[in-house]
């Protein structure tokens, strides 16, 4: 599925859409270069599965987990990763991601899941950001794998 997005509104309107189908248990994979609107996508996420907190990259630390206040949602936690600077997805094993991917009252997001492919789930929702060539334009693809 591809979606033409030409500015943050029409991602944080996608990230909305993606939020209603979500069940818990999902990860949502995401890729694409730097400024292709990855960190936008999850706080558009976050904010549609009722986070209250600020959301923002967890670039330096690898890894946030953000409590949902959805009465209406399964979902009782997110689970905000970033692999940027990991030399290896070894990092990510020791500070216990393992205990959060596929948990059914929590949904991962990965920005640069492509560094972690290993171990992700076969089962998951790739998000593909690309900037187009006309200014201010982003393609979204959005494929989920079973």
């Amino acid at each position: 599925m591809k979606h033409l997005n030409k500015n943050i509104k029409q991602t944080q309107k996608i990230a909305g859409e993606i939020a209603k189908k979500l069940k818990g248990g999902e990860v949502i994979a995401l890729s694409g270069e730097l400024g292709a609107g990855k960190t936008v996508f999850v706080k558009s996420l976050a904010k549609s599965l009722g986070v209250k907190k600020n959301v923002n990259s967890p670039t330096f630390v690898l890894m946030k987990i953000y409590q949902t206040k959805n009465p209406k949602s399964n979902i009782k936690r997110l689970c905000h990763i970033d692999a940027y600077r990991i030399e290896n997805f070894q990092d990510l094993l020791n500070i216990g991601v393992l205990e959060f991917l596929g948990q059914k009252n929590t949904t991962c997001a990965i920005e640069w899941a492509e560094k972690i492919k290993k171990i992700l789930p076969k089962n998951r929702i790739e998000i593909n950001l690309k900037t187009g060539k006309k200014e201010n334009r982003r393609d979204v693809f959005i494929n989920f794998l079973k």
